[in-house]
């Protein structure tokens, strides 16, 4: 009889089975053969299935069958965010490349936005902050240049920021954090939208409870789990319960804090989800860690290790070994808690001092960003005025022309237009020196420098190099907005360039400066960083390529009274090797700082009695082997 009732049980799940498969292909086939533009219209058909594996790969086969994108995109999407609520985040990854894809053939911005958000998300669960961050800001930038944006933009422009600001406190920047939770928060407000009012408590309560504010913390955390209880999330509940749990663990109200987050174990096992699961299984163990409870604790804690290190969960990594080394340390097992806490503190330094450098290279790289690009505008503002001033004279000199003679209107003309034009080069070579100066090349190379020394915690190196860096940066916009400077300046700003550069070579070149006694170098006056150029071909032309014994001497003299020489010679692999050696690259490195710096002597000495000259001499040792080469430089002193 239990047989037959057992076998009546699965005939009718089986037919009720093939009824509803049958049913779901022929929503598909509808979709597909109708090929319907609007998402809308396709989640309306596919809402109780869109969290279906099975069904969204069958979507996605059927729909590149038909060519059918629309149909593609939805399946993909669905999967990217199917992988991801598994914490299996390479395959999350790859579905929502194809969605971007998508979404960029068929012009469809808010599915863009959308799609770059959800990626963000993924690379943070994982703690690869640059990418996250890349892809929130990606968002974010398209997002807010839309003109009347619709309540989904809204809505995305509020996520972009959220995540921002989640990326800011595993940055410990808590203050920037709570500034884009709370620019978050307000669109959310606006709309009332309750997962994202959710949302944003949640992570508001986050900053607070890292900043110390435990009773602000836990007031967000509630307001969190009263939205997460209006909309049923699961999840939600999942996540406030731990967070609220670990708060009171801070508060030593550790028998409330066990029961809260126990309450929720099992809805965080059905959801799947293995980066909330490790969450709730660390704080469990933690709690009953401090009731003494240590087999429980060992256990829960060594799961929560577990799953964190296989889904690459970082922050439960570092926070289970740090609990862990406080068991064993109450078990009087020393070594092993020695050896937890080294874990700990081992991957949480590495991972930090990653951040702390992506945040300070950002920092740095966006102030000189700005400054640069305000002298260029400023320049270019200038050279619009210079352009607009030309166009005023011109008209000018036209109505003088019923008044004066037609020979003295022409030649007061050309004599005005030569000088305005002349102001035009000026501004024009202004800009270009300050361009080639911030050569992006020598700027990533020194942040990157910056960044070795920050990765070696090698703090008093990072902080000469930094203020070294800054003092150049600075030297360099002052030098955009004169014509000339003393030859004393110019040194001073050259040895600053000359060590930030040799840094970078491990202090591998001896670079020396020889000066005439009888000169008095404040009183000459050069276009400034004229000699930086020469340098740099020293350096990256001369001296990259060879193994040993660098040297670079920069020699001054007066040869005559009408004129100065400066020389500056290296013994590096010598003019025609290095051109070999550029003509076999595949890519070379833009050079203009000669000619454009040829340019600029040649206007600093329109004004001068004599010429400047430019020689370059190849040296060669007795057996006419090359053995550098030396630039001479003569400039006229009036």
């Amino acid at each position: 009889m239990k047989v037959k009732i057992t076998s009546i049980v699965f005939l009718l799940f089986s037919i009720v089975s093939f009824s509803q498969t049958k049913e779901i292909n022929k929503k598909i086939d509808y979709l597909v053969d109708n090929k319907f533009s609007s998402l809308d219209i396709i989640d309306s058909v596919l809402r109780k299935n869109r969290k279906d594996k099975p069904i969204l790969e069958l979507l996605v086969k059927k729909s590149k069958e038909k060519a059918y994108l629309e149909g593609e995109f939805y399946g993909s999407n669905g999967l990217g965010r199917y992988y991801r609520d598994h914490s299996i985040f390479n395959k999350s990854i790859t579905f929502y490349k194809k969605a971007l894809g998508i979404s960029r053939v068929l012009k469809d911005t808010v599915s863009e936005v959308k799609i770059l958000n959800s990626m963000g998300s993924v690379y943070r669960r994982q703690d690869d902050i640059r990418k996250a961050l890349n892809y929130h800001k990606e968002a974010l930038d398209i997002a807010v240049h839309i003109k009347n944006p619709k309540v989904s933009i809204k809505k995305s422009i509020s996520i972009s920021q959220n995540s921002i600001g989640n990326i800011y406190i595993s940055l410990k920047q808590y203050k920037l954090a709570l500034n884009e939770f709370k620019k978050s928060i307000v669109v959310q407000r606006e709309l009332g939208h309750k997962l994202g009012l959710a949302i944003n408590h949640q992570n508001i309560g986050n900053a607070h409870e890292e900043l110390g504010d435990l009773d602000k913390a836990l007031n967000n955390y509630k307001k969190s789990l009263n939205y997460n209880n209006q909309i049923s999330s699961k999840i939600g509940r999942v996540i406030c319960g731990y967070s609220i749990a670990n708060v009171l663990i801070k508060q030593k109200k550790y028998n409330k804090a066990f029961i809260t987050v126990d309450t929720v174990l099992q809805t965080a096992i059905q959801q799947k989800d293995k980066y909330y699961l490790s969450n709730t299984y660390s704080t469990l163990g933690l709690a009953q860690l401090h009731l003494n409870k240590l087999d429980n604790a060992k256990k829960n804690l060594t799961t929560a290790l577990k799953i964190a290190t296989e889904f690459n969960v970082h922050t439960i990594v570092v926070k289970a070994n740090e609990n862990l080394a406080l068991l064993y340390e109450k078990q009087n097992d020393f070594q092993k808690a020695f050896n937890y806490y080294r874990i700990a503190k081992e991957e949480d330094a590495k991972t930090l001092n990653e951040r702390n450098l992506l945040y300070v290279s950002e920092i740095i790289a966006k102030y000189d960003k700005e400054h640069s690009e305000n002298q260029i505008k400023d320049l270019a503002k200038k050279n619009q005025i210079a352009q607009l001033q030309i166009t005023r004279n011109r008209n000018i000199w036209i109505m003088v022309l019923s008044i004066l003679a037609l020979t003295t209107v022409v030649f007061f003309s050309i004599s005005k237009q030569k000088g305005l034009k002349n102001e035009k080069r000026i501004l024009s070579l202004k800009q270009d020196a300050l361009r080639s100066q911030m050569n992006p090349h020598f700027m990533f190379n020194a942040l990157n420098s910056i960044k070795l020394y920050i990765i070696e915690n090698d703090q008093k190196k990072a902080t000469s190099y930094l203020n070294k860096f800054s003092k150049l940066m600075r030297k360099i916009l002052e030098a955009s907005s004169i014509q000339e400077t003393t030859l004393a300046e110019e040194i001073q700003t050259m040895k600053l360039y000359m060590s930030i550069e040799n840094i970078r070579f491990s202090n591998e070149i001896d670079f020396n400066i020889a000066i005439d006694s009888n000169l008095s170098l404040e009183t000459i006056k050069i276009p400034p960083l004229v000699l930086q150029p020469f340098l740099e071909n020293s350096l990256w032309h001369g001296l990259s390529s060879k193994k040993e014994d660098k040297k670079i001497t920069i020699s001054i003299k007066k040869v005559s009274p009408e004129y100065i020489q400066i020389a500056i010679e290296d013994n590096g692999i010598g003019r025609k090797a290095s051109a070999k050696i550029k003509a076999e690259k595949s890519i070379n490195r833009k050079s203009i700082g000669i000619n454009l710096t040829e340019d600029r002597l040649l206007n600093f000495s329109k004004n001068l009695k004599n010429d400047y000259s430019i020689t370059y001499v190849d040296l060669e040792d007795k057996n006419i082997h090359t053995t550098g080469t030396k630039v001479i430089i003569k400039l006229p002193l009036f």
